[in-house]
């Protein structure tokens, strides 16, 4: 394993075939830890059998997905994964099982373990040299407490990471770890390496003038009743000049919602309409706050900046591990430009997954590519 990280990937359906073609393609003497994201179709039980069996001496992680991102580019019922030399890459992780109980001294506990874990195998200074990964349950609805606890503990260690999909089922999403797949749960890992990286994200919206209060709220399960005190789902339509028997999730997609919070937009993504008129959204939502309708720029134009700057600082990397919005997915396919999109994130290396949600510095944010991207050794 002459590189500090591999990627590999199958899309074979029966998961002893994909594990072993994983297997096989990120064998190493080196390899140190797998991260993967799998498609929801697959036997959740047999997947982890098989991973097991063909990773007996291998830590892995990974989460269920709503599409994957693979050496080749997008992908749909695959398993895609990133091999860590254990040279370049020191990975601890740490699961949380239940997310609705993770208080500031669990949050607390979490850290210490994985800093503790890592002391004998660290490649560099905590501090510079260290990012912190999570993925969390899609459909916990506890994202928000979760990684704002999670945030206070981190300090300034970077954190990013991606919320766990089943395609667009919205029914049962998976985080693994230890062996397993889980779900009501989280797992946090902390990479610490010596190979250069940048921790970042990036989205081509910008606001319109039309704003939306919401009116009426539910928080704890992120519905919305009312907008500007009309029915959630009918002003919403209105605003975009749509009947709401025409809302769909391209819909949502290419008419997307966000919170100014300072002077940033943070989108909050729309996931369905309810019969009762009320929209369910994938991020927290309450009283009182404003919703800014924004509209779409050029979503490979600003990825491919974002990108080309961060490489000409670092130079080109060995990856990218992304956490990619299924949304900013859905919009690439309605505009029939995910063959661009697939070519552009082959070509800077990415591997990852769609998410329902990102996770930034203790933010859980919507419609964005989220990520790391990791350089050669600094030695090098």
């Amino acid at each position: 394993m002459s590189h500090p990280a591999i990627s590999g990937f199958s899309n074979h359906s029966d998961p002893q075939q994909a594990a072993a073609e994983l297997q096989q393609q990120l064998s190493s003497e080196s390899l140190g830890f797998v991260l993967f994201f799998c498609s929801a179709q697959y036997d959740l039980e047999q997947l982890a059998s098989a991973l097991n069996q063909h990773f007996p001496d291998t830590p892995l992680a990974g989460c269920t997905t709503a599409g994957e991102i693979t050496p080749e580019g997008y992908a749909q019922g695959a398993i895609s994964a990133i091999g860590f030399s254990r040279q370049h890459f020191s990975v601890h992780s740490a699961l949380i099982e239940a997310m609705d109980d993770f208080p500031l001294t669990s949050a607390q506990s979490v850290v210490d373990q994985l800093i503790s874990s890592s002391r004998e195998t660290l490649k560099g200074p905590i501090a510079g040299n260290s990012f912190v990964v999570t993925l969390l349950d899609g459909l916990s609805v506890q994202e928000e407490q979760v990684l704002a606890t999670l945030n206070s503990a981190l300090g300034n260690i970077p954190h990013f990471g991606g919320s766990a999909g089943d395609d667009v089922n919205l029914a049962n999403t998976h985080i693994f770890i230890q062996g397993g797949f889980h779900s009501g749960a989280a797992v946090v890992l902390l990479f610490n390496t010596d190979c250069d990286f940048e921790v970042f994200t990036t989205h081509h919206l910008e606001p319109y003038e039309e704003k939306l209060v919401v009116t009426a709220a539910d928080r704890d399960t992120r519905r919305v009743y009312e907008l500007n005190a009309e029915p959630a789902a009918q002003e919403y339509a209105r605003l975009i000049g749509l009947e709401v028997d025409q809302l769909s999730p391209s819909v949502f997609a290419l008419n997307p919602l966000a919170v100014k919070i300072g002077e940033e937009y943070y989108v909050r993504s729309i996931q369905k309409v309810n019969s009762d008129l009320s929209l369910t959204f994938y991020c927290a939502v309450e009283n009182g706050i404003v919703l800014t309708h924004m509209k779409r720029g050029d979503l490979l134009e600003n990825l491919t900046q974002q990108l080309d700057r961060i490489e000409k600082n670092i130079g080109e990397p060995e990856l990218i591990l992304g956490c990619d919005c299924f949304l900013r997915r859905l919009e690439a396919e309605h505009l029939g430009i995910e063959a661009q999109a697939s070519a552009l994130l082959r070509k800077h290396h990415v591997i990852g997954f769609n998410t329902y949600g990102e996770q930034l510095e203790g933010m859980h944010i919507n419609q964005t590519f989220t990520g790391v991207v990791i350089g050669k050794p600094c030695d090098e």
